[in-house]
């Protein structure tokens, strides 16, 4: 028996793998409702997860729902009307932690429901920070980060290498890009005010503390662009109409690797954000037991390295960066687009999601009317 085992392809061995995990937890159920964005995240998540599960699970039906920007108010609409249809959804760190606070989502055992690491680390260790509440299984980690024209002749063949180089209007001269919100902005003013990373929310709670960030924000007020949507730095990149600009690292590789524009990554305390699943509270029984062996197969270390072929989203387990390979249509080498490569992960931040939850919209009324004045 241990000379079969051996003599498997790694494909056979994750499928005798799932199926030992299914045995232990009886009949599954036929179908799955998973619901995510659509587009080329939700296509990358078929290729690298349901389609090969679903491969190793003959005539098992997967229902795709694009509603995950809608995922807190249609889940409360369910529990209410008693009939909840989705078995798995795809969310970004707050509504997770929201969905997770109203007890709406289900908690999660992280060392029995989700693999070990192909390195022998333990899921806990080997997600390490986007373990952000007990109710996420994380998938993806994303950022806001900066990407700038690598040919502006007024900076004299240098380049930022340094998030304070934003705030640099004499050796990096020309228009910014920031987004139109509080979030992210005071952390990085902040930072570039001197504070240490681990004392940000301290001063923040501290008197005087977001007036801080506004002030040191408004050193480069009137060379800012501010932006909503994601695409709009890209663009604005792309036309020359910025010099640099904060928005998703996927939208910078775009015009990067896909566009061929002159512009760059500035990842020196890129913030990462966390995306990935929920389980939804009291599935029935054989709902329960499919959706927990999909996700079991669908975090483990190759998968979510696989998920890297399609996007360029950093993948939440540390064992899957050394993985990850080229990407599916381009062929280019995805490591060195990833928020969690080492190397460009050197200095990054996390949001903190409980501050911001408790202070986000008088954060919000202050920035409106430093903006207005």
């Amino acid at each position: 028996m241990k000379l079969k085992t051996l003599m498997l392809s790694g494909g056979a061995l994750a499928a005798l793998a799932v199926s030992a995990y299914a045995a232990g937890h009886g009949n599954m159920a036929g179908s799955m409702t998973i619901v995510s964005w659509g587009g080329a995240y939700q296509k990358s998540q078929i290729n690298a997860y349901s389609a090969p599960y679903q491969a190793m699970n003959d005539g098992l039906e997967v229902i795709w729902d694009e509603s995950s920007n809608e995922a807190v108010a249609k889940m409360r609409a369910m529990y209410e009307a008693g009939n909840v249809t989705w078995d798995l959804v795809d969310v970004e760190g707050p509504d997770a932690t929201r969905l997770c606070d109203e007890g709406l989502a289900m908690e999660i055992d992280f060392e029995t429901m989700l693999a070990p690491g192909d390195d022998g680390s333990t899921p806990a260790d080997d997600f390490g920070d986007s373990l952000i509440n007990d109710c996420f299984i994380p998938q993806i980690v994303f950022s806001t980060t900066f990407g700038y024209r690598t040919d502006v002749e007024a900076w004299g063949g240098n380049a930022p290498d340094d998030l304070c180089d934003v705030f640099d209007l004499e050796a990096f001269p020309g228009k910014r890009a920031l987004e139109k919100r509080p979030k992210k902005n005071i952390e990085w003013a902040l930072l570039c005010d001197g504070v240490a990373k681990d004392d940000l929310y301290d001063v923040l709670d501290g008197e005087g503390g977001v007036e801080r960030a506004l002030a040191k924000l408004d050193t480069i007020k009137d060379q800012v662009v501010w932006w909503s949507a994601g695409a709009e730095t890209p663009q604005l990149l792309a036309d020359g109409e910025v010099v640099m600009g904060s928005t998703y690292n996927g939208r910078l590789f775009s015009v990067i690797e896909e566009q061929k524009q002159p512009v760059a990554m500035l990842w020196d305390y890129q913030v990462f954000d966390f995306d990935g699943w929920i389980i939804p509270k009291d599935l029935p029984d054989d709902r329960l037991a499919r959706v927990l062996d999909f996700v079991k197969y669908a975090t483990d270390t190759q998968r979510l390295a696989d998920q890297a072929k399609y996007i360029s989203y950093g993948p939440a387990r540390a064992s899957s960066q050394p993985l990850v390979s080229t990407h599916a249509d381009l062929g280019i080498e995805m490591a060195p687009h990833m928020p969690t490569n080492p190397a460009n992960a050197q200095r990054y931040l996390v949001n903190n999601l409980e501050w911001w939850a408790d202070n986000q919209d008088d954060v919000e009324t202050k920035f409106q009317a430093w903006l207005a004045q």
